[in-house]
């Protein structure tokens, strides 16, 4: 009687070795689409639930401080300390254009993320001289997108910590249009900045004067002196405080990268996709968001 002995399935192959030709320029790639799919979503999408949250939150600590009578009204909060970048200051409203937002200390590209900024250097709205304040046109919930709808006469209605100021449109003004003579002693005034041009395309500054019809506040002693801001907080500048934690992040994108390629390798496609992909979407984010800082503050 013969026994017939079943033969072992052969063992897979070894997968051969990886080729860094291939690699690397996959894990480049990796990299390159990653970010580009991140900064993308963030302009499209995250910014402006950003934005939208924000706005929210800052609406709720200025309402809470005009509430209890601590709003600002000068450069600095009740403590005498000078108000820090991306406190609320003000609440803006324009019913021509369907504009409600509340407006943040800074004019930084950091602080116009979450909405239109006051100049640190000027005077805040309601007061005698020229308040500047400046919003994106497409990013980040696009607040001052319709702000060249506006007409002569249109109202601009402000809320600070002394009350209800009210504003008329006198002009807009582009590159190369005559500037209007200084607001004169006991008059105000507010320039409502953004850009010119296609989506995401800044090419040149709006302006939008208007002139206070209301009673003019007293203005607080200066702690910051006209033109002392730095220059990430003028029209269309980017931020440059922005560079370390882009590099940061673009290193811990490398990381991740070679991190999918690995497991790529060694455990499977789809594998290392379940696993990489939040990871690589959550760093991409953060990253395009320090590179959205880079980009001019008024995009």
């Amino acid at each position: 009687m013969s026994v017939t002995t079943q033969a072992r399935p052969e063992a897979p192959p070894e997968p051969p070795p990886s080729d860094a030709r291939f690699v690397i320029p996959g894990v480049a790639l990796l990299i390159l689409a990653a970010l580009l799919l991140g900064f993308a979503g963030n302009l499209l999408l995250v910014g402006h639930l950003q934005h939208a949250r924000a706005q929210q939150t800052g609406y709720a600590e200025l309402r809470e401080q005009l509430a209890f009578g601590t709003a600002p009204v000068g450069r600095t909060d009740i403590d005498g300390e000078v108000l820090s970048p991306g406190t609320p200051v003000a609440l803006l409203r324009i019913g021509a254009i369907g504009l409600r937002e509340v407006v943040f200390e800074g004019t930084t590209s950091d602080v116009l993320m979450s909405g239109p900024g006051h100049r640190r250097d000027t005077v805040l709205p309601g007061q005698a001289g020229t308040s500047v304040v400046m919003g994106r046109q497409w990013g980040y919930g696009s607040p001052f997108l319709h702000l060249d709808e506006l007409g002569p006469g249109d109202t601009i209605e402000i809320t600070t910590g002394q009350g209800e100021h009210t504003y008329r449109v006198t002009g807009l003004r582009r590159p190369g249009d005559p500037v209007p003579e200084p607001a004169g002693t006991g008059q105000g005034r507010l320039t409502l900045i953004t850009a010119t041009g296609g989506p995401y395309t800044p090419s040149g500054v709006l302006r939008v004067d208007a002139e206070l019809t209301t009673d003019v506040f007293p203005t607080p002693a200066r702690v910051i002196p006209t033109g002392a801001v730095g220059e990430a907080e003028d029209a269309l500048k980017g931020d440059d405080s922005a560079w370390t934690p882009t590099l940061l992040w673009s290193q811990a994108l490398l990381l991740a990268a070679a991190g999918v390629a690995w497991a790529h390798r060694r455990w499977g496609r789809w594998q290392a996709w379940i696993t990489g992909v939040p990871v690589l979407g959550a760093i991409t984010v953060a990253l395009s968001g320090t590179l959205t800082r880079l980009l001019p503050n008024l995009l």
